[in-house]
């Protein structure tokens, strides 16, 4: 019998959990991400990848955003000047500083809840479009992160996520340190198996995002991926090596999974 999608999709992640024996040496934390990821540059305003296109026409002339697991702003900011007000909900108070200070320079009105969700979403008031982008692959208990998202649409939920695990490009490099396999699932797709199952009909449009130049120094990408890989500052030269001209590693297809809320 096969599982519900939502519990396949929580087992699939937890295959991605890093060794006790590795963590264990590791001096870092292997999981926190630099703000410098996640500011909202300029050109970003002008972006026209189909999660943005399809959060826009649902804001139409005007309307209000939620942008769960905000970082900068990247899902929402681009919105404006459609969206004439920006909620920014983050677990990591230095994302919530980039996102107020990008939605400042734009001059739009915002406001910020600090918290994971949907443990805070009771202080969240329902807005008209709610974007969540490159965020789900953290979200073991998927189907009430999904469900809150929605219950706080008025017009449309609009998710994006990369194709394959975020981190699946550092699949060779586990292998190289520490001879470690690791998984190929979740996916987009058990993401789109997943809002069905939920009882909701998304809209599905992927697309290849173009070769950015990279947001840090090389210097800075070698010591994020060491942390990244549990290893110890004297293995930089060893990880620089290894990347070669291969960075930053991502996956390139990005998926846009978009749906109305019920009715009423």
């Amino acid at each position: 019998m096969t599982r519900p999608a939502t519990e396949r999709w929580a087992l699939a992640l937890a295959e991605w959990a890093i060794p006790e024996r590795i963590q264990a040496l590791a001096p870092e934390s292997p999981w926190l991400l630099p703000p410098e990821f996640f500011k909202v540059e300029e050109s970003d305003r002008q972006d026209q990848r189909p999660s943005l296109r399809r959060a826009r026409s649902a804001l139409g002339t005007g309307g209000s955003v939620l942008d769960v697991g905000c970082g900068g702003g990247g899902a929402s900011v681009p919105l404006i000047p459609q969206a004439v007000q920006i909620t920014g909900v983050d677990e990591r108070s230095a994302m919530l500083s980039n996102f107020a200070r990008a939605c400042a320079a734009a001059e739009v009105r915002h406001a910020e809840v600090e918290g994971r969700w949907p443990d805070v979403s009771a202080e969240v008031e329902p807005m008209d479009v709610v974007v969540c982008h490159h965020v789900v692959y953290n979200v073991a208990e998927i189907g009430s992160f999904l469900q809150a998202l929605t219950d706080h649409s008025r017009r449309l939920v609009v998710v994006e996520l990369t194709d394959t695990h975020p981190t699946s490009p550092f699949n060779p490099l586990w292998q190289r340190f520490w001879q470690l396999p690791r998984p190929a699932e979740p996916s987009a797709q058990l993401f789109l198996e997943v809002v069905r199952e939920l009882g909701y009909d998304p809209i599905e449009e992927s697309f290849v995002r173009p070769r950015q130049p990279p947001s840090m120094t090389r210097s800075d990408y070698v010591a994020f991926a060491r942390r990244r890989l549990c290893l110890t500052k004297d293995r930089d030269p060893e990880v620089e090596a290894e990347l070669g001209d291969r960075w930053p590693l991502e996956v390139p297809t990005i998926v846009t999974v978009a749906w109305e809320p019920p009715p009423g």
